[in-house]
């Protein structure tokens, strides 16, 4: 079953978030590798003002009140990130106050440091100064010996859907030649 058969099937064929019907599309959580657990179905409406695309309407949000007792971590994460973004709202403290998630999960929901004063977070920059970001697609500007590997990634290869090093700007992560590497930021260029 693909995953998004997988999602449609679980989420009822609905918003995992707000319950809409309308528009609705695979949501990977990052850092995801896309598998349905690391993803949720959600409506656009929802998308578009998780990843900053829409100015967030604080009522939409009212929807966690019942979403983030969802089964599924890949709910709960978001849910959990959107209350810490929104914590300022009395309502939504009260909420994130109730919400427990176990240790894994929790550190997946941290994972894109949403919880973490703007001086705190991670920045990780691309060789020219472009802010990488979970999910980017970058592409290798010299080549690189792969420790380990046994091969050596080729300037000018496309690394998809990079994840970040939490805890260390000058490194990313990604699959080359199908297999899981750390590469330092000085060395790809961002494709825009």
């Amino acid at each position: 079953m693909s995953v998004i058969d997988e999602l449609k099937k679980r989420s009822n064929d609905s918003c995992e978030l707000c319950r809409s019907t309308n528009e609705l599309n695979v949501y990977s959580v990052e850092p995801s590798k896309g598998t349905s657990y690391e993803s949720a179905y959600i409506c656009k409406t929802c998308e578009d003002q998780i990843e900053g695309k829409k100015t967030v309407e604080i009522n939409h949000w009212r929807c966690l009140n019942d979403s983030m007792w969802n089964e599924n971590d890949a709910v709960k994460v978001i849910a959990w990130r959107m209350l810490t973004r929104l914590r300022g709202e009395g309502w939504t403290q009260d909420l994130l106050d109730m919400l427990y998630l176990e240790d894994n999960i929790l550190k997946w929901a941290k994972a894109t440091g949403e919880d973490e004063d703007e001086s705190e977070k991670v920045i990780h920059k691309d060789s020219n100064g472009a802010i990488l970001n979970a999910g980017d697609t970058v592409v290798l500007i010299k080549d690189l010996k792969v420790s380990g590997g046994g091969f050596t990634a080729k300037r000018g290869t496309a690394v998809r859907r990079i994840s970040l090093v939490q805890d260390n700007a000058q490194q990313i992560e990604g699959r080359v030649e199908g297999q899981h590497i750390v590469i330092l930021t000085q060395f790809v260029k961002k494709v825009n």
